[in-house]
């Protein structure tokens, strides 16, 4: 990847700013994984914690934050202002691809940072008005 993909604005890096995240921010979980949200006045951001712990092979953890930095690149876009830290836990290493978008995804509509998609209201949808047909008299005016 390249540093034009994901750019140094676009990343939580200093240890200070994490240490802000988690102290003054929201969290949710999930087995996958957690997420730390603190709104701030900067564009979307983002930080990953993954550690050993999560899986010893470096492919694995690279794997995993490969997967999530790129969910975050195409939802960067309808995501408020703020830092998002995402802290992977171990049942991340068993998760396919997929499954860590889709629980990146589910985390951020907890956090209410991401809209509900495809979720229907309960009352019905309006009719629409059909057009006038064309057997209708028309009015010459006259």
């Amino acid at each position: 990847m390249t540093s034009a993909g994901f750019p140094k604005q676009a990343r939580v890096r200093a240890r200070a700013e994490f240490d802000r995240v988690f102290k003054h921010g929201r969290r949710v979980a999930s087995p996958l994984m957690a997420l730390h949200w603190f709104a701030d006045g900067d564009a979307g951001r983002l930080g990953l914690a993954v550690s050993r712990k999560v899986d010893p092979h470096a492919v694995g953890r690279n794997r995993i934050k490969r997967v999530l930095r790129d969910q975050f690149r195409r939802l960067r876009g309808e995501l408020p202002p703020g830092a998002y830290v995402i802290v992977a836990r171990v049942a991340a290493r068993q998760a396919d691809n997929d499954a860590l978008r889709s629980g990146f995804e589910q985390l951020l509509q907890r956090a209410r940072a991401l809209p509900l998609r495809g979720v229907g209201g309960t009352m019905p949808a309006e009719p629409t008005p059909s057009p006038p047909s064309s057997t209708a008299p028309v009015s010459t005016g006259g």
